[in-house]
């Protein structure tokens, strides 16, 4: 199948019935070439990530909206304008191919539509992208609720939040303490033809100078690394857990925290990995077995814990809390589409549901570690406050690093920042007595 065929389709998928580009993908993948895999990824994630230009200029180009068996047509239109605008495509090629895809796609009526529509944006560019960068909601790409939340949470900074969010993400490995030192691993990967640097603020993090198959890096399938972004990686240093101590991940999946924390620590009496999605729990599983590693795999929902817990106390919990994801749309910009802004009322109180269940299964003195990979001050700070301010035996530790915002509770690492995705900390002890 033609890349430019399967990527109209798959992102049919996401933008009319989202769906999530990660479960839509590999579908797709296998129907296409191997050759032809990278400019399939390559359109499918551009296109998600420029999407609310790409359909404002659409919507200027076409007289009226497509019906709803038509969606497919109307991504490929999508697919066309992402080469044109932002792929060295020559237009011709660009415009040839797309409208050859109409074929594929049995929708040969609307091979003159698509060459028209095509053919005046090549001939309007110019006056059509100087009216788009009037709206922010087209300049920027992102949904305008979301525009408008992030300019009031951070004046500032909010344009250069959403232009880190439309930006490539570097590749970033963390090796396996288990197996080998970073320095090791890094000489290996320079003889292997993949040039990377040492990340400052993980002593496991190096990131690659270009992007490249993972499977096709040395060691691999013997678990000598993970890729986890920069900003995950500060967790495992957060938490420091110590021998003996029985850890909780709660919404552990897909487990790349627990087994730094693993990595770091082989001295635990017991690591609880917990997650209420059994399909993702698998992947825990795997990467645990792959990195060598073992812990306690629980599927149950972390704000019932008389579902699954055993009453016995943990000394650290580690709550990756469900969130936004607002921190890592440059790694999925799918979440433009998906995300909705009264997501965000619900998220809150999920996660004040989970950080109040889960606080009494924290034994006095032990450690709480907060996470969102959110930017969003109502998911972090806010959250953190309100919680601080209903418990009287909870204690803020403050994060003292050279990396993130530091806030009135915890630290925000804002998207881009340092090359790391957007990721909120905090840390919160349970004073042994509240006197």
């Amino acid at each position: 199948m033609d890349a430019r065929v399967a990527a109209a389709k798959a992102l049919d998928e996401v933008i009319r019935q989202g769906r999530s580009l990660s479960t839509v993908m590999p579908r797709w993948q296998e129907k296409v070439a191997a050759k032809d895999r990278a400019l399939l990824q390559e359109i499918c994630y551009g296109v998600l990530r420029w999407y609310w230009r790409l359909d404002t200029i659409a919507a200027r180009l076409l007289r009226k909206p497509f019906k709803a068996k038509d969606t497919d047509v109307s991504c490929l239109i999508l697919v066309g304008l992402y080469q044109m605008e932002y792929l060295r495509v020559p237009d011709h090629a660009a415009v040839s191919e797309t409208v050859a895809a109409t074929k594929a796609l049995k929708k040969p009526w609307a091979r003159g539509l698509v060459n028209a529509v095509l053919r005046n944006f090549q001939r309007d560019r110019e006056q059509i992208l100087a009216v788009l960068d009037k709206d922010p909601q087209s300049r920027y790409a992102h949904p305008r609720w979301l525009s408008q939340q992030l300019q009031q949470a951070y004046p500032d900074d909010w344009s250069s939040i959403l232009e880190a969010n439309n930006q490539h993400p570097p590749m970033y490995l963390r090796v396996n303490a288990r197996h080998c030192e970073r320095a090791v691993y890094l000489e290996l990967l320079q003889k292997a033809g993949h040039p990377a640097s040492e990340l400052p603020y993980s002593k496991q993090g190096l990131m690659l100078d270009s992007a490249a198959d993972v499977e096709g890096l040395p060691k691999f399938a013997d678990g000598w690394f993970s890729v986890q972004d920069a900003a995950a990686q500060l967790a495992a240093g957060l938490l420091d857990a110590q021998p003996g101590e029985r850890i909780l991940d709660a919404c552990a999946a897909p487990g790349g925290k627990t087994a730094h924390v693993l990595e770091l620590q082989p001295k635990l009496v017991e690591m609880v990995a917990l997650d209420h999605d059994a399909q993702r729990l698998e992947r825990v599983e795997q990467n645990l077995e792959r990195l060598g590693l073992s812990a306690a795999v629980i599927c149950a929902d972390a704000s019932q814990p008389n579902d699954w817990w055993d009453g016995q106390a943990f000394d650290r919990i580690m709550l990756d809390a469900p969130c936004s994801a607002t921190g890592v749309i440059r790694r999925h910009p799918d979440i433009k589409l998906l995300r909705r802004e009264a997501d965000i009322k619900q998220l809150v109180a999920l996660q004040a549901r989970i950080l109040n269940a889960l606080w009494p299964l924290l034994k006095p003195g032990g450690m709480l570690l907060y996470v969102t990979c959110s930017v969003l001050p109502q998911e972090n700070i806010e959250q953190l406050q309100r919680f601080c301010t209903g418990h009287d035996d909870a204690e803020h530790l403050p994060i003292t690093a050279e990396w993130g915002m530091e806030q009135a509770i915890g630290r925000q690492v804002m998207p881009g920042m340092e090359g790391m995705d957007g990721f909120y900390y905090a840390c919160l002890r349970k004073r042994s007595n509240t006197g």
